[in-house]
């Protein structure tokens, strides 16, 4: 039970970076030789409970998403704790409604995955008082509980409260079930670890094989910078897992509209199972007119996507085929709720980008919770696991034949090792 006098009295933030571009890991088109990092994100009580949270990053620039959290905090600290649990859906808005910084997005860029950080956090701590996984803590929440964690002020030409209440209600009856069936079974998985560009064509063979010995059966395979490259690359990722296994492809937004139609039809010959983020993620109609022109390839995008209200206009454009969110782009736990509920809406599947720093053990939580409460359905859907950095966390994600098994310790997952945190702590040079 929460005391009444009990109070936020920090939020701390740390630049942690990993040097993953030593082996080139996370390598793609847009970034070669990324450093995952994170603005690593501590809320501390006056009653001496902690929850975490983080935003992901690639190296340079990570000290500016430190400063954006430090710049949000004022905002929190000295907030009854009890007022953030019987209210996360206003928490949020008061992350993001802050009519000074707001002018900095609104509702988008830094200072917005500063507030993902700071209400992921307080999902991480709420969770832990309640003694469960995120994933159970919201799908125990009734469908009115859920609804009113959503901001509808920019949503409702497209989804209402009242249709919102009725997706979650219609969900309900089956939740106790698909909770067993997830708890037994899990939640599938996708992997890119075999894919990342700068790998060698043998280290692409043999990851790929790899992955289908593990049991997945989709990978992606990162494109985009060389054509040559890229037909060779998937003629060799083709052989070594057959034709029954698919192949997704992510040009990380390489392309402009046009480039990314005529880069895919050579590609086509390898039966890619969907294009990612094939231009800038901005340009809703760009990716409506790739969808209508590479078809049957599917279009996924997400990672990079602001806000609810790009999604909302994604989906009302008919411009993708998959929605991938994001644990730590879009103001965490309560918008993403929002943007399942959208997809649920428009029949879209949702397949979770993850990888980065913490990402897959933050994101199987949100796939995990649309799975028992609001889509119910597991149905061409998976969640990217990328095999980096896991070792770091306290409560790392646990994979078996190609699929997440679902978290059982309280939180959301983000918790560094203490160890890591202070090993990996970047300083700048004086």
């Amino acid at each position: 039970m929460t005391h009444t006098r009990e109070v936020v009295t920090a939020i701390e933030a740390v630049d942690v970076r990993f040097p993953t571009s030593q082996e080139l890991d996370g390598s793609d088109a847009m970034n070669p030789e990324p450093d995952y990092s994170a603005a690593y994100v501590t809320i501390r009580t006056s009653a001496g409970r902690e929850g975490y949270g983080l935003a992901f990053t690639v190296g340079r620039g990570n000290d500016v998403q430190v400063a954006a959290v430090r710049a949000l905090a004022p905002l929190v600290t000295g907030l009854p704790l009890a007022e953030i649990l019987a209210d996360p859906g206003g928490f949020s808005r008061l992350l993001t409604g802050d009519s000074q910084l707001r002018w900095l997005g609104p509702h988008k860029g830094a200072i917005h995955m500063a507030a993902a950080a700071i209400i992921n956090a307080a999902w991480d701590l709420h969770a832990r008082i309640e003694g469960k996984p995120v994933w159970r803590l919201l799908a125990e929440m009734t469908p009115r509980q859920l609804v009113d964690l959503v901001d509808f002020r920019y949503l409702r030409d497209a989804l209402t409260p009242e249709e919102a209440l009725e997706i979650l209600e219609r969900a309900e009856p089956g939740r106790a079930e698909r909770m067993d069936d997830l708890l037994a079974r899990g939640y599938p998985a996708y992997t890119t670890t075999p894919g990342w560009l700068g790998y060698s064509d043998e280290k692409l063979v043999r990851l790929s094989k790899q992955a289908v010995a593990d049991g997945f059966t989709l990978i992606k395979l990162k494109v985009g910078a060389d054509l040559d490259d890229d037909v060779r690359r998937l003629r060799l990722a083709r052989q070594a897992v057959g034709p029954g296994i698919r192949i997704a492809v992510d040009a990380n937004q390489a392309w402009g509209v046009g480039e990314a139609v005529e880069w895919l039809r050579p590609l086509a010959e390898f039966d890619p199972y969907w294009i990612e983020e094939p231009t800038s993620p901005d340009d809703v109609l760009g990716h409506a007119a790739i969808r209508k022109a590479v078809s049957p390839i599917k279009v996924a995008t997400g990672e990079h996507v602001a806000n609810q209200v790009m999604f909302k206009q994604l989906l009302q454009a008919d411009a993708v085929d998959v929605v991938q969110i994001d644990a730590s782009r879009v103001a965490g736990v309560s918008e993403n709720v929002a943007i399942l509920l959208l997809a649920a809406k428009y029949g879209v599947p949702v397949c979770p980008h993850a990888g980065g720093v913490g990402l897959c053990e933050m994101v199987q939580h949100l796939a995990m919770f649309d799975y028992v409460a609001v889509s119910g359905s597991t149905e061409d859907r998976a969640i990217e696991y990328v095999d980096h950095l896991h070792e770091h966390f306290v409560d790392p994600v646990s994979i078996r034949s190609g699929r997440y098994l679902a978290p059982a310790s309280p939180g959301l997952g983000a918790r560094l090792h203490p160890g890591s945190v202070e090993t990996y702590r970047h300083v700048e040079a004086p």
